[in-house]
């Protein structure tokens, strides 16, 4: 079979090696389709050479079929379809407080050992999720970054009738905003990228370049002066963080999308004066994926318009040099039987 692996200075290689069979408790996949993932990216820009086992297998962002099942695996039969929710929890302590999905010695599953992007992967069982017969495999490539926007939005209580404000219109910013309308919510995504902007407009989505405009007064205008009632901060940059606080309406909830890898001023005065309350939202749980895999397979929201590229598994090393040549660029899938 076919497998990529990272060998660090931004290179990749595609191996012959042969197929595994899957041990007690494993399933082996049939890989359809891969995500390539931000964190894939910052892991070719050697960002994560201190966490990555060089040379390694990577990717989480999957889809795919049941090809073969190891010694005490129930549940599924051979062709499947499947997708894998990837964090090793078998190291969940007391002190994770039954918080399985960010435990402190949780390993993620594509990162922390060999991931997706080859033609067959073996997995343990536990991190399967089951899809229906008529569930389209390029799409539910979707259901891991959707499962982060499920779990955004969970986590922010959003209900219906509310304004909510995205902070960030590449893929995860869109796919909060999709989970947003979904739930009944109106919401407005800040953007800069004139090309991101285009695309979230194409979505029908309300969006306001704050290079251009003033955000919290349009906001303000569009509200009657409530403002927010829920942010998103998704583009992790320190604007979004002096915009957040401030489009944020009495008692609205912030939710800490993105990740900031270094302490950041934050205007804490806003959160007294406003009663405001930051929420970190990490990855996802069980309930995050099912509703994702609910809402692919209904798939009435523009999931395929995200996937702005579809390449062959043997090409991955062109497609990170061009996403690294094409920011503007969305959801890239590798077709890893190709």
């Amino acid at each position: 079979m076919k497998a990529t692996i990272y060998k660090g200075n931004k290179t990749f290689s595609v191996i012959d090696k042969e197929i595994a069979e899957p041990k007690e408790g494993e399933v082996r996949i049939k890989v359809a389709y891969s995500g390539v993932c931000g964190t894939d990216v910052h892991i070719y820009h050697g960002m994560m050479d201190k966490r990555v086992d060089i040379p390694e297998t990577i990717g989480h962002e999957m889809s795919g079929t049941i090809d073969a099942i190891g010694e005490g695996v129930t549940g599924y039969e051979l062709g499947d379809k499947i997708v894998v929710r990837p964090l090793d929890d078998r190291a969940v302590k007391p002190s994770d407080k039954g918080f399985n999905h960010i435990c402190e010695e949780l390993k993620f599953i594509g990162i922390d050992s060999p991931g997706s992007m080859q033609q067959f992967w073996n997995v343990p069982a536990f991190t399967l999720h089951k899809l229906k017969e008529e569930t389209d495999l390029k799409l539910a490539a979707l259901i891991e970054p959707l499962s982060v926007a499920v779990h955004d939005v969970r986590l922010s209580g959003l209900k219906e009738g509310e304004t909510a404000v995205v902070l960030g219109g590449g893929p995860i910013g869109l796919l909060v905003a999709m989970v947003v309308k979904d739930t009944g919510a109106n919401v407005v995504i800040s953007e800069v990228n004139p090309v991101r902007i285009a695309k979230a407009k194409e979505l029908g989505f309300e969006t306001v370049n704050p290079a251009e405009v003033d955000l919290v007064a349009y906001v303000r205008k569009n509200t009657e002066g409530r403002l927010a009632d829920v942010v998103y901060e998704v583009a992790g940059v320190q604007p979004a963080l002096d915009v957040m606080t401030e489009v944020a309406g009495i008692r609205a909830r912030i939710v800490m999308v993105a990740i900031h890898g270094e302490p950041k001023p934050v205007n804490l005065f806003k959160f007294f004066w406003k009663e405001l309350k930051l929420i970190g939202a990490r990855v996802y749980e069980k309930e995050d994926y099912e509703k994702a895999i609910q809402l692919i397979t209904v798939n009435e929201l523009p999931f395929e318009e995200l996937i702005t590229d579809v390449q062959p598994l043997t090409k991955i090393q062109e497609v990170f040099e061009n996403i690294d040549n094409n920011p503007d660029g969305l959801k890239v899938l590798m077709d890893c039987q190709q």
